[in-house]
């Protein structure tokens, strides 16, 4: 199989599954509920995606690391697998930041943390997840590929995914040109999470969506400016203390 058919299989699986892992995060470990990662409507991560196909492109290379100890072979390599993903999630995080004014994640109250984008921590839980990758995922990639390639759903599916995930980028993208346009004007920047808590749990005063956690029978101008009003009291409370 040519190497675009296994990227573009390896960002849907990467997408789809680091978007289950984030909803199971955020649920027990972070925000304590049930959230909608990303400012995608559907179930996926581009984030996750791309850095599945990173992975798999860096455990190409392992035999080119000039260490003979297997162990600390492996472990130089899960260290630069971290890096990558590290260098690829603070790219994401900036460009984000200065096209479009939206902060996507925040790391400005973790420890070490860059610019609120990047952190030791989530650079450790990187390496993590890439040995768990090289060791649970990898070795059977091309196998599960091989197999899937003779099935006609494996291409179907493919192509249904795609279909669903332009539509979803397209409707999604609309929403933060909306917010951009907002910021712009106000020379702030919009964080996501915190937009989605306003909408859902201030405004709505019902029952929070999961799928269009952004939508709102509001005008969204009138979100955005409750968004800003509620946030800047909240941090100039948080100032003064």
């Amino acid at each position: 199989m040519n190497m675009f058919l296994i990227l573009t299989f390896l960002f849907a699986v990467g997408g789809v599954s680091g978007w289950t892992l984030e909803v199971f995060y955020r649920r027990f470990i972070s925000q304590k509920h049930w959230v909608n990662p990303g400012f995608l409507t559907g179930p996926c991560l581009p984030l996750y995606g791309e850095s599945l196909c990173v992975l798999y492109l860096l455990a190409q290379l392992e035999s080119r690391i000039p260490i003979e100890n297997t162990t600390l072979r492996k472990t130089v390599l899960f260290m630069i697998m971290a890096a990558a993903i590290t260098l690829l999630e603070f790219a994401v995080g900036i460009i984000m930041i200065r096209t479009t004014h939206v902060r996507l994640w925040d790391y400005s109250d973790l420890p070490g943390n860059v610019l609120g984008v990047i952190c030791p921590m989530y650079s450790f839980f990187w390496m993590v997840l890439s040995a768990a990758y090289y060791f649970l995922i990898h070795p059977h990639i091309l196998e599960a590929l091989d197999w899937l390639s003779r099935n006609l759903a494996f291409s179907f599916g493919i192509g249904f995914f795609y279909g669903i995930f332009v539509l979803d980028f397209v409707y999604s993208a609309q929403l933060i040109i909306k917010i951009r346009r907002f910021a712009d004007e106000k020379q702030i920047i919009v964080r996501l999470e915190e937009l989605r808590e306003t909408i859902n749990y201030e405004l709505s005063q019902r029952k929070p969506r999961f799928f269009f956690s952004l939508r709102t029978d509001q005008p969204f101008r009138e979100v955005m400016e409750h968004y800003r009003e509620r946030y800047e009291e909240l941090r100039r409370r948080i100032k003064q203390r």
